[in-house]
């Protein structure tokens, strides 16, 4: 038996380091027996590399060489990468804030109260307009300790009037000044983006900056402003433009609160920061790690003692990522993207309930969404750890690269006169739509898979009905969602249901064996169902035509491997042109023998890469679904 040494050497001491070309050269060779071609040195790790918005690039290994020059200091200091506090969550987790934006006070008490008794933190209340009339404000928050329970206002443009209100609830609740605790909500430069009004721009900045002022000198709990990035987000926004847009707001906030005379230490205390987490867990940790380093690098350019510069956070699960079909997965999605906000040093966490791409959400989905951060606090203890990404090496340079990139979007809005010039003259919007209209390419393509919408549908799924959600704000940003297409195409098929009783079908028509068809044919019923078309298969033992003519299917799909192709595939698509078939697909790049199978009667290909919502549309104008 072999005794190691009690020296203090590593166990690893005997081993010598691997270099990174010794691992290219690994990766090299079972890339060529995969078939690439011209893979040495760096280009095989191209190869393995994902390309992602803003220009930049996941490699598949990151080494301490990778690390960025800008070190990320320690948490609670400078630049406040690391956190905004030395202590991080640990001591009491992050806040769980949930929203409400139900119209009716009672049912809305009863809702934040379940909350409060049940896990969540904090209240974010949508008031005015379309959420809780301001006269019903006390009602709504009938029973609320509001000096423990903080109240996160989403006024919209009533925040003056819905400030007042909150105020004068203080105090016939017998709330101390000093011990009111809730943020305002006001954002005019957010509510232009969302309504495209910007006539009363002006105004509504110094009445905000007029609440600020109110709320340094009297109530020190309190907030006014919120620098919200999710209106750019929910327009299709990458993280760096989200990141770039916000930390505009900051800076036309800042000078705004600083003019109506607050110090710059003061003005950075009455700003909040909203952005939205999502399923990409880094580019979510990153993206928080990088606002705080961004805002601490302005608040010192500002003047602001280094204490005052740590920025406050509020994530909340994205929205775009949301699915109104197999609502189920976004109990997952919210998950990774609350685990993330956990993790990139959020203050403040909401997520959003898996129904509420659908309506108003219901109990149950209230419950798994302040769960979700119970589950992660108290199970998982992930608040317990203190910046749990530190010192990744793809973390710090996937920061420090997002940083970057948000810096310059962020000087192109400055170039331009400021946040509120850049979407007055439309460059916000056509920046963010140019990079929508790229991520909707991947979408069609199904390069960014969207489970249970454009992978893994289920068409047999009872639909799940909630009651309707208020109408948003309109005339401004647009607001998109990953499953817009496919939702499309899915509505066309749900009135083709309701009309005649049945989907739109298309037959697999399998050659060969199992062994041989398999894997093209569950791509095909992947592909058409995501279009809200039936695949048939047919029973063994039957010819194709008489397997199309009992499936009622309007076209049909030949599934097999190319060698089975070469040999069966033209006669297959004769027969079932013959047989009265008006399209007939193949599933699979035609490669040279494309001339020969459209002779044959093969309308179509059907592949991996290809556009799969142009195919399904033609799919449907073919079948003559409305």
């Amino acid at each position: 038996m072999t005794v190691l040494p009690d020296d203090g050497l590593s166990l690893a001491a005997e081993f010598p380091d691997a270099t990174r070309e010794q691992w290219q050269r690994l990766v090299e060779g079972v890339l060529r027996k995969s078939g690439a071609s011209d893979v040495s040195g760096t280009a095989a790790e191209d190869a393995l590399s994902t390309p992602l918005q803003d220009g930049l690039t996941t490699r598949p290994l990151y080494t301490a060489e990778d690390a960025p020059a800008e070190q990320s200091g320690y948490p609670g200091f400078p630049p406040y990468v690391r956190g905004g506090r030395a202590e991080g969550t640990a001591p009491t987790g992050w806040d769980v804030r949930q929203r409400h934006a139900h119209s009716d006070p009672k049912r809305t008490n009863e809702a934040l109260l379940a909350d409060l008794e049940n896990g969540a933190t904090s209240i974010w209340l949508a008031v005015g307009g379309t959420g809780v009339p301001l006269s019903g404000l006390s009602d709504a928050l009938k029973d609320v300790y509001l000096d423990l329970a903080p109240v996160a206002l989403e006024p919209g443009a009533a925040f003056e009037e819905a400030a007042d209100a909150l105020f004068r609830l203080y105090e016939r609740r017998g709330v101390a000044p000093e011990a009111a605790l809730g943020t305002l909500g006001a954002d005019p430069l957010g509510l232009a983006a969302r309504t495209g009004q910007h006539a009363d721009l002006v105004r509504r900045s110094a009445a905000a900056a007029a609440l600020a002022v109110r709320c340094d000198r009297e109530l020190p709990g309190v907030r006014a402003l919120v620098a919200d990035a999710l209106p750019y987000h929910e327009a299709g926004a990458s993280p760096a433009e989200e990141l770039g847009c916000s930390l505009a707001t900051g800076v036309a906030y800042l000078r705004e609160l600083t003019a109506a005379g607050l110090s710059v230490d003061a003005a950075c205390a009455q700003l909040e920061f909203r952005y939205a987490a999502t399923a990409d867990q880094f580019l979510t940790i990153a993206k928080l790690r990088a606002a705080r380093r961004l805002w601490a690098r302005v608040a010192q350019v500002c003047g602001a003692a280094p204490g005052a510069a740590a920025q406050r956070q509020h994530a909340v699960t994205s929205a775009v990522m949301m699915t109104r079909r197999d609502p189920w997965v976004n109990m997952l999605r919210t998950t990774v993207a609350t685990l993330a906000a956990g993790v990139g040093g959020a203050d403040a966490v909401t997520v959003l309930p898996f129904d509420s791409a659908i309506g108003l959400p219901d109990d149950f989905a209230r419950r798994i969404a302040r769960n979700t951060s119970s589950i992660l606090l108290e199970e998982s203890h992930l608040a317990r750890v203190i910046d749990p990404a530190g010192g990744s090496w793809y973390v710090e340079r996937l920061t420090d690269e997002l940083a970057r990139a948000a810096w310059s979007w962020f000087q192109e809005t400055e170039r331009a006169g400021g946040l509120a010039a850049a979407l007055g003259s439309g460059l916000v919007r056509d920046r963010i739509a140019r990079t929508w209209q790229s991520r909707a390419e991947d979408l069609a393509h199904r390069r960014e898979p969207v489970t249970g919408v454009s992978e893994f549908p289920y068409l047999a799924e009872a639909p799940v009905e909630r009651e309707p959600a208020p109408a948003g704000s309109s005339g401004g940003l647009p607001k998109v969602r990953r499953d817009e297409a496919y939702e499309a195409l899915r509505a066309r098929s749900d009135a083709h249901l309701g009309a005649t009783g049945a989907r739109p079908r298309v037959l697999l028509a399998a050659l060969g064996p199992a062994a041989a068809h398999t894997a093209r044919a569950t791509f095909a019923a992947n592909l058409f169902q995501a279009g809200g078309i039936e695949p048939v298969t047919a029973e063994p033992g039957r010819t194709l035509e008489e397997a199309y003519a009992d499936s009622g299917a309007a076209a049909a799909c030949l599934c097999s491997s190319d060698s089975v192709y070469a040999a069966e595939a033209e006669a297959a698509a004769s027969a079932l042109k013959a047989a009265g078939v008006p399209r007939v697909y193949l599933a699979g790049r035609p490669g040279e023998r494309r001339e020969a199978y459209e002779r044959a009667g093969v309308d179509a290909f059907v592949f991996a890469g290809a556009d799969a919502v142009a195919a399904l549309t033609a799919a449907l104008d073919d079948m003559g679904v409305a």
